[in-house]
């Protein structure tokens, strides 16, 4: 008979942890949160999907956030001067919210820590020490349990690495990960005096001249700017990040021209290792959340949702760690899977066929293919029906007969 969790230690207070703990709190659960506070002045992860706002309510923090970050209308892909696609999240109405956020992450993360606060969560401000266990066990060391008088020196029933990309438990556990194709490198900063792109709100994601792509997220008060590239070609841009950031930026034509009166306002922040998922997820009284289980990559801006929703399906399968392990699997897998049509050029193909067919063929037919493809790929790109066995189907299908109007390879992000 399965023991009844009713203590739970997280380690790590980033916005996995804290979801977790909020919805564990909600429950009647005993949580206590390990974490020192520490935390970067720049996260990756700034653009949200319509997806994150359901999991905002049910918290209750939706005003709180929109109070502090940018709405965001939409998505539009750039892949040359003068093409692009438009995705505008009206076109999910009736399914997600039409909209998302652009966060400030810092901010945003101590809205989620306050409210597990509030919802009774309680809080051992120190770097948690694990110390391995056996074989397959996991326990908070006696100077880290001792931060937690109120556990009377009790190990927690459960603990639960949300440590991000630091990856605790599976570091301790020498547990090997499962790595994307891509070698790739990310910099990126705030900057002021950059051209945003109309809707305001409207995050750009391009394909970059030479090799790699940028994305621009605008806030309330700056714009992020980063690019994301192979790292042996970042470092033929230069010594250090501020030096790759710039050259980049100089060297694409879209960059430079929205750019030309760019003063930057923040360090330049360093991200690797963009596709990685832990080949296990959980053990004897020990499960992984978020990035420290898997993370998937910035392209489309999955890694917040994922980070969240890792926690909903955590809270609910206290009791069966194999098959939250199995969904996080599947949802990481999914995204990746979607994710490699823009990497690889097949998405950006498909659009110039479909471009081909409305001029040769206009009118309520080609309208509608159109309409409907549009919603079909927003719906998955925004968190609502990206395992879905049939718009996976469907986009396997035309990516594989509709791109007959133009090479992928050509396409494809370096």
């Amino acid at each position: 008979m399965k023991q009844k969790i009713k203590t739970v230690g997280i380690i790590g207070s980033g916005p996995s942890g804290a979801t977790l703990a909020c919805l564990l709190a909600q429950k009647g659960i005993e949580v206590t949160i390990f974490d020192d506070g520490r935390r970067p002045d720049l996260i990756v992860g700034e653009s949200l999907i319509p997806a994150i706002v359901p999991v905002m309510r049910r918290l209750g923090l939706e005003d709180r956030a929109a109070a502090i970050c940018q709405h965001k209308p939409g998505v539009t892909f750039t892949f040359g001067r003068e093409e692009e696609i438009k995705f505008c999240f009206q076109s999910v109405d009736g399914i997600l919210p039409t909209y998302a956020y652009n966060s400030p992450r810092p901010a945003l993360d101590r809205l989620f820590e306050t409210r597990a606060d509030e919802l009774g969560a309680k809080r051992a401000r120190v770097r948690a020490k694990i110390e391995r266990v056996g074989a397959d066990g996991l326990q908070l060391a006696a100077e880290t349990l001792e931060q937690a008088p109120w556990l009377a020196g009790r190990q927690p029933d459960l603990l639960v690495d949300s440590t991000g990309r630091s990856r605790l438990f599976a570091r301790i556990m020498e547990i090997p990960s499962e790595v994307g194709p891509r070698k790739d490198v990310s910099y990126f900063a705030h900057y002021e005096g950059f051209i945003e792109h109309p809707p305001r709100g409207q995050v750009i994601i391009g394909r970059m001249d030479h090799a790699g792509w940028s994305w621009r997220i605008p806030l309330r008060d700056c714009l992020s700017v980063g690019i994301v590239l192979n790292k042996d070609e970042a470092a033929l841009l230069g010594a250090t990040p501020e030096e790759r950031l710039e050259a980049a930026i100089a060297r694409d034509s879209q960059l430079s021209d929205a750019g030309k009166d760019r003063r930057r306002i923040s360090e330049v922040a360093v991200y690797t290792n963009y596709q990685l998922v832990s080949e296990r997820g959980h053990g004897p009284g020990w499960v992984m959340t978020g990035d420290a289980f898997g993370f998937v990559d910035p392209m489309l801006s999955p890694g917040m949702w994922l980070a969240l929703r890792s926690a909903e399906v955590l809270t609910d399968n206290l009791d069966n760690l194999p098959a939250y392990t199995r969904e996080m699997r599947k949802l990481i897998k999914a995204w990746m899977e979607l994710i490699q049509y823009f990497y690889d050029g097949r998405m950006f193909a498909m659009y110039h066929t479909g471009a081909h067919f409305e001029q040769a063929y206009p009118g309520k037919i080609s309208d509608g293919i159109k309409s409907y493809i549009n919603r079909l790929i927003a719906l998955m790109a925004s968190g609502a029906t990206t395992t879905s066995l049939y718009s996976r189907g469907f986009i396997k299908l035309m990516a594989h007969h509709g791109i007959w109007k133009s090479n992928p390879v050509e396409l494809a992000i370096r």
